[in-house]
């Protein structure tokens, strides 16, 4: 299934603030993207359209599996980017996410499992060196 760049911001969105606030409103995600209620309901409509999201008896927005899975490979991609760009690359951390945000929706498959390799090659490299598992905080 192709999903649109706004409606993964919106997948994306709605998976950050369940994990911050439990329940996620519209209004949540107007705040959280800087768009319009309006905007909110016309692409959360969309979104139940595709099996995506669903709203709960009190109007809570939930991802549906397919929507979690989604949200949570677009959420993946833009954290390993945004690692990426800050340690590889040294960028501004504020920066980093901004931009993040966008290439998460072009960089292809590819390039992104290549920067996971060299993150779990330094990983090994590491466990040799100290004989314990890093912990990864991020």
């Amino acid at each position: 299934m192709k999903v649109r760049e706004s409606a993964k911001n919106y997948l994306k969105a709605i998976l950050i603030l369940h994990e911050k606030l439990g329940d996620v409103r519209s209004v949540d995600v107007a705040n959280e993207l800087g768009v319009s209620k309006p905007s909110v309901s016309i692409a959360v409509k969309k979104l139940r359209s595709e099996g995506l999201v669903e709203m709960d008896e009190n109007h809570n927005l939930v991802l549906t599996k397919g929507g979690l899975e989604y949200a949570t490979s677009i959420f993946e991609r833009h954290v390993v980017l945004e690692k990426f760009l800050t340690d590889v690359l040294d960028i501004d951390a504020k920066i980093a996410h901004s931009d993040s945000c966008r290439l998460e929706h072009v960089v292809s498959t590819d390039i992104l499992d290549k920067i996971k390799a060299i993150y779990d090659e330094a990983e090994r490299k590491d466990e040799k060196r100290t004989g314990k598992r890093v912990m990864d905080n991020d």
